[in-house]
């Protein structure tokens, strides 16, 4: 499994030939992958969770690299004081990852599932079983963990990986991705690869008999650039801009405390919240506290012209309902009722994840029910829209579309499935004139497909 490296000199179609080399035992090594059985899956898991807390100080060691050409391109102002905090590992980190692999293997299989069954006929059972996906491209930016979570979530389904760092965190991602490769010497060969040159992934985009899904993790303009540039199917997000409402009837004291976490908790992130919709009656009670706490954090504010008749924050413009900032930035507006909140969420949210805060049922399903977003909470902070807090073990990301999969996307979102049919020598014929037998469609509560399992009986 070699790692090619950004500043090879190969000719283009010598990349070429690497890169579909690389696919095609992606490929191959994702059907034995997806044969191999649960305890092999997760053995390779605490293999990979032991050899991260064993190569801690190496991996430090990489990361400061990285951390230390970021610092100096953020001074250049090329690079954002968020994406240098994303970046970051420490001793705390590492352990946190190794924790997260070891969570991952705690999940149930996700494989051979049986999600439906039906008897069409005495002796003839449809059954629809879970299976991986097959081959998953994913492209991320500057977060190594996020490295680190795309292959275990990928190993336990049973789908073979092709990984794409940012050039940010390349030497993180590299001594993270030989780790991974190392500790599983008994998987199939070629079930993770990395790639770091931006022409390995356009060629991989083009790769749609090979590779069955992308998944990117970045920038609006670089997602869109992905779903333009290729006919593999796309999962994944764009930005993260995301609301709290505190509504007429919310306890303040609650919503305070819930805003104040969504947005300084850890402002770097995509759940964190970019724009504070406030009720009109409860503006001028709630707003100076939460302001003066909220500069005291470091956070820089601004508000439409309702806003700053009760507080003094920097105007906002249009621009800023529209923007992801990843920092400690926030744009507040005055909304005069529950539905003028939903209507601005709907018009300039990025269906990730929002956030009401009320006491009363009612708006609360006003809003949860009317807001078109991945995730909805009542009554707590949007930072909880992530796969290790929904109990998924780890995310490959958060998807914002509505087909296959939606919000954190862990293990089931890594499936798909296939139907299997149990028969006993039927042929259509018998099913079809003057005198066909008819089907009896009948479903099979708690059936499970096994091979064989007619015959065995």
């Amino acid at each position: 499994m070699t790692t090619m490296n950004e500043t090879d000199t190969d000719p283009e179609t010598d990349l070429e030939a690497d890169t579909d080399e690389l696919a095609r035992r992606a490929e191959r090594a994702a059907l034995r992958l997806a044969n191999a059985d649960e305890a092999t899956r997760n053995e390779a898991l605490r293999s990979i969770a032991g050899a991260i807390r064993e190569r801690e100080s190496a991996i430090l060691d990489a990361n400061a690299e990285d951390v230390e050409a970021a610092e100096a391109m953020l001074a250049d102002g090329e690079y954002t004081r968020a994406l240098v905090d994303r970046l970051k590992l420490d001793a705390t980190k590492v352990e946190s990852i190794a924790s997260m692999v070891e969570s991952v293997a705690t999940q149930d299989d996700p494989l051979g599932e049986t999600l439906a069954a039906r008897e069409l006929d005495e002796d003839l059972e449809l059954y629809r079983v879970a299976v991986p996906i097959g081959v998953v491209a994913t492209v991320f930016e500057s977060r190594p963990d996020a490295l680190v979570q795309i292959a275990a979530l990928a190993l336990k389904s049973g789908n073979a990986v092709v990984l794409k760092g940012g050039s940010e965190a390349s030497e993180s991602n590299r001594i993270l991705y030989e780790t991974i490769v190392e500790a599983t010497p008994d998987l199939p060969d070629g079930w993770a690869a990395q790639v770091e040159a931006h022409e390995e992934v356009d060629r991989l985009l083009e790769l749609d008999g090979r590779v069955d899904l992308v998944m990117p993790r970045g920038s609006s303009k670089f997602v869109s650039y992905i779903q333009e540039n290729t006919q593999i199917p796309v999962l994944g997000h764009t930005e993260g801009i995301c609301h709290v409402y505190v509504d007429a009837d919310a306890d303040l004291k609650t919503a305070e405390d819930v805003a104040f976490d969504a947005k300084v908790q850890y402002p770097a992130v995509c759940n964190a919240v970019e724009t504070l919709l406030v009720h009109e009656s409860v503006a001028a009670e709630f707003l100076p506290d939460l302001v003066e706490r909220y500069e005291a954090a470091g956070v820089e504010l601004r508000g439409d012209e309702r806003t700053r008749e009760v507080v003094d924050v920097d105007p906002a413009t249009d621009d800023d309902w529209d923007t992801e900032y990843g920092d400690l930035e926030l744009s507040i507006k005055v909304v005069d009722d529950a539905y003028v909140a939903v209507e601005h969420v709907n018009d300039h949210g990025s269906k990730h994840t929002e956030s009401v805060l009320t006491e009363d049922p009612e708006t609360a399903e006003r809003f949860m029910t009317g807001v078109d977003a991945a995730s909805v909470f009542h009554n707590a902070s949007t930072r909880f829209a992530d796969g290790y807090r929904y109990g998924l073990g780890a995310e490959v990301g958060i998807s914002t579309g509505k087909v296959h999969a939606r919000g954190p996307v862990g293990l089931e979102g890594l499936t798909t499935y296939k139907y299997y049919l149990e028969g006993d020598g039927h042929l259509v014929a018998s099913y079809s004139g003057e005198d066909a037998t008819p089907f009896t469609h009948r479903e099979l509560d708690g059936a499970e497909w096994t091979p064989g399992r007619l015959s065995s009986r």
